[in-house]
């Protein structure tokens, strides 16, 4: 008998160092462990919850932080459950928010979700996850149901949340459909019976009322824990799809590895930490190497980036992506692919190639969400044609036949124009 308590102590011990390592809350932390030794006692996996709300198509490396701990949990047994947020995103989460969301149409959301799907699973084994949309209970509650969700929480309450506050100080508007954003996340905890919820810091107030509104609903409350938010590669603000800072795990690997090497040194670490699979020996090593005079940062990040574009497309395609961009970047040469267009999609486009607007070309191309944009990157200095830098807005030239300048803007879209 001592030596079977011995045995689940142990496997309590290996549980417990896995679940908490590199998480900020472990909430409440002896109920947590509670839960975690009756699991092994009496061989019951735990229900691990995570919620994603398809806003945009691509899964980034900020959501993977919190995929990549549910793929332990569910390499030490227990029952992860995803919850598509295909209602929730109709709202959208206020954390972090200073002002209300634009609402998406429930058809975008529909297709964001179907290439989540295929990305949750280059990480999380399929055959061992439940996925549910939380719209299977949201469509089916009546204004009566809704109206008793909302006698669960108080105004109060939700008006404690850091950006409501925040925006109130500021006298910015809060719509009511945002208030019930923390409900209805929390009713899907009840829906799913959830033992443990994951999530980002910005994140806890939410799973803190999960544990409020299934007390309510008669359920056992969940235990929360909450992990670091990953900075963008803008080395400013939370990766973020709204902000165009993220790094897509579906991206093609140039992209990817292009990206990483825009961030700021300072990142290199955190990103090695929270974005990869080191081992806690590798991630020591990169520390020192990183705190020595004698490494230069860039080599640490072609390394981080070549990993990453591994972790995501087959293996050997980081090392093609760390040539392409040495090849590109450090000896100023093309890439082996670039898109190409004709004068006579030019035409098509309704532009002139013997008088060809630039602002146009990028825009109709699109190498620039908009006119706007484009001009935006001309004046910035970063379009060239055949490597002369071009930075008047209003440029225009012509496309002689025979020739094939390359236009490029930014730091890795070329385009080659066919004349």
């Amino acid at each position: 008998m001592g030596q079977n308590n011995e045995g689940l102590q142990k496997e309590f011990e290996h549980q417990w160092q896995m679940i908490t390592r590199g998480a900020i809350d472990v909430l409440p932390e002896s109920e947590f462990e509670e839960r975690v030794k009756k699991s092994i006692q009496t061989n019951t996996p735990l229900r691990i919850k995570q919620g994603f709300d398809p806003t945009a198509p691509d899964i980034h490396l900020g959501h993977t932080v919190g995929i990549r701990k549910l793929r332990q949990f569910q390499d030490l047994g227990h029952q992860i459950v995803l919850i598509v947020g295909d209602y929730t995103a109709m709202i959208g989460d206020p954390s972090g928010r200073s002002a209300t969301r634009p609402q998406l149409e429930y058809g975008r959301i529909m297709k964001n979700a179907e290439t989540y799907q295929d990305q949750f699973f280059k990480i999380l084994d399929r055959n061992k996850t439940e996925v549910h949309f939380n719209g299977e209970w949201f469509e089916k509650m009546s204004f009566a149901d809704i109206m008793n969700l909302a006698m669960k929480f108080t105004v109060a309450r939700l008006l404690e949340r850091d950006d409501f506050e925040k925006r109130m100080r500021r006298g910015i508007p809060i719509s009511i459909h945002e208030l019930f954003y923390p409900l209805m996340q929390a009713y899907d905890s009840v829906a799913i019976k959830a033992d443990v919820e994951i999530g980002a810091t910005e994140q806890k107030f939410n799973l803190l009322a999960g544990r409020t509104i299934q007390e309510a609903y008669g359920v056992e409350p969940q235990c929360i824990l909450t992990l670091p938010v990953l900075v963008g590669v803008d080395g400013e603000k939370r990766m973020s799809k709204s902000l165009g800072n993220y790094i897509g795990i579906d991206e093609p690997p140039r992209e990817i590895f292009g990206k990483v090497m825009s961030i700021p040194d300072d990142l290199i670490y955190s990103y090695y930490e929270l974005a990869t699979d080191a081992v806690q020996e590798e991630l020591e090593q990169v520390k020192k190497r990183l705190a020595s005079p004698d490494v230069n940062p860039m080599l640490i990040k072609k390394e981080l980036a070549e990993r990453l574009v591994d972790m995501y497309h087959e293996k050997g395609s980081g090392r093609a992506a760390r040539e392409e961009f040495e090849r590109v970047f450090s000896k100023k040469q093309l890439p082996d692919e670039i898109p190409t267009v004709s004068r006579k999609d030019i035409e098509a486009w309704g532009l002139n190639p013997e008088q060809l607007y630039l602002v146009g070309l990028i825009s109709k191309s699109k190498m620039a969400k908009s006119n706007s944009e484009a001009r935006k990157l001309i004046t910035a200095g970063a379009v060239t044609i055949d490597g002369e830098r071009i930075t008047d807005p209003d440029y225009e030239f012509s496309l002689s036949k025979g020739t094939e300048p390359v236009l490029k803007v930014g730091k890795r879209r070329f385009l080659k124009l066919i004349g």
